[in-house]
């Protein structure tokens, strides 16, 4: 078959027609699949099912340094979880804070904190400044986006490869303009691309020289563990800024959230010492302590990084399965026919599909009417305003097996009826 991009009008017409007639069958089926967001399925929740029978009535709920979980105290973590998810994310003790169950939640109340009180080192809050802008890789994560936009905080689009965002435009933006206070990156198993930022980015990065004193980088490191085919190392950010004379310009970010239970795991963050402590006072306003029988719970189940990992090993087991039957339908039925690209992930959540600019919000919109709930079109970029009317982010981890072949049907199907409509217009 040729492309459709080779062919003629009536080719054309005659194509619609016979992916109508399908599209048509699909839709009396009357489907009901959610594809919307990467949450995991219920065979990994059934993985950290263990982690429950942890702390019962008859449980010492004392820790090894002596902290009783059941009272208050500890507002930096107890001594176990911050050793733990230290190592995790490849700091130290002191420059860790074991905090809620939601590391989304403190990013915002991070950014909140900016906006009200100002960062280590500024002269004032940011929200006293005329503009505040952060740049955004994109495609990338739209609940990123939402805090900024949330915040009356400007973004600028960074492109985004595979390897990193754009470093030159990173650069120039960061050293000409004091009113960008900061970027977003998510640097391992990249949402929603999937790729990992080379040594070369993480090393850019760190030397950056802003022209706003109070600049930072927001670190999501949300899948470190989350391979699907490969493990890939990321370089450890925090260290590559120690050794370029920036070490309080990085905020680290992690979570056990697609670990064990989201919404009911544990969240951490890593940054210098001094900004550690420079939290710790702000934090002493916001809370007496956090929910530390939870970290109690999450340090007696994994007990180390490596049960962690084996954890992970069991996930990506699940996983690959899935995300491989995404790539061969796509191949088996969108290959060489035009109607887009895809881009093989090594780990995270999710595939990313370009469809042919301008057929997105079509093809979102097609599989709705079908009973197939994508993330909506735009969702990757700032102000869901993707200019190419592009990017899809498929999320294959939730539905299962059969409902996953039902949904990439109706996917496939919807996106070659798109792009033929687009050829026609």
């Amino acid at each position: 078959m040729k492309q459709y991009q080779e062919m003629t009008r009536e080719e054309l017409q005659t194509q619609r027609e016979l992916l109508e007639q399908t599209y048509s069958q699909l839709q009396a089926k009357g489907l009901k699949l959610n594809m919307a967001r990467g949450k995991p399925g219920a065979d990994q929740l059934e993985l950290s099912r263990p982690l429950l029978d942890v702390l019962s009535s008859r449980s010492d709920c004392i820790t090894e340094s002596g902290v009783d979980c059941r009272n208050y105290g500890e507002l930096l973590g107890i001594p176990e979880a911050r050793n733990l998810f230290a190592d995790y994310m490849g700091v130290s003790p002191e420059e860790t804070i074991v905090v809620g169950s939601a590391s989304l939640t403190f990013m915002y109340d991070c950014m909140a904190r900016a906006m009200l009180l100002g960062v280590l080192g500024g002269e004032k809050p940011w929200s006293k400044y005329d503009k505040v802008k952060f740049l955004c890789p994109v495609p990338g994560y739209d609940r990123h986006f939402t805090i900024c936009e949330t915040l009356g905080i400007e973004m600028i689009n960074i492109p985004l490869t595979e390897w990193g965002p754009d470093m030159d435009l990173v650069e120039k933006l960061t050293a000409e303009d004091e009113t960008v206070k900061g970027i977003w990156c998510v640097p391992k198993y990249t949402n929603p691309l999937g790729g990992s930022y080379s040594d070369e980015a993480v090393r850019r990065l760190a030397i950056l020289k802003p022209a706003a004193k109070d600049f930072r980088i927001f670190w999501d490191n949300a899948y470190a563990v989350h391979y699907v085919y490969k493990d890939t190392p990321v370089l450890n950010i925090l260290e590559e800024c120690k050794k370029a004379g920036n070490p309080d310009m990085v905020y680290m970010f992690g979570s056990t959230s697609k670990i064990t239970f989201p919404g009911a795991g544990v969240a951490f963050f890593a940054a210098s010492r001094a900004n550690v402590d420079f939290f710790a006072k702000q934090l002493d306003a916001q809370a007496i302590s956090w929910d530390k029988m939870n970290m109690l719970r999450h340090v007696r189940y994994f007990k180390d990084v490596a049960g962690i990992r084996a954890q992970m090993d069991k996930h990506a087991a699940l996983l690959r399965p899935k995300f491989d039957a995404v790539l061969s339908t796509l191949e088996a039925e969108l290959g060489g026919t035009g109607a887009g690209s895809w881009v093989k992930p090594k780990g995270g959540y999710f595939v990313t599909y370009m469809a042919m600019p301008g057929c997105a919000s079509r093809i979102v919109s097609l599989c709705k009417e079908a009973g197939v709930v994508l993330t909506g079109a735009g969702a990757t970029h700032p102000y869901h305003k993707d200019p190419d009317d592009s990017y899809i982010r498929i999320a294959p981890s939730f539905p299962s097996p059969n409902e996953l072949a039902t949904a990439m049907e109706v996917f496939c199907i919807t996106a070659r009826l798109a792009t033929v409509e687009k050829l026609l217009l």
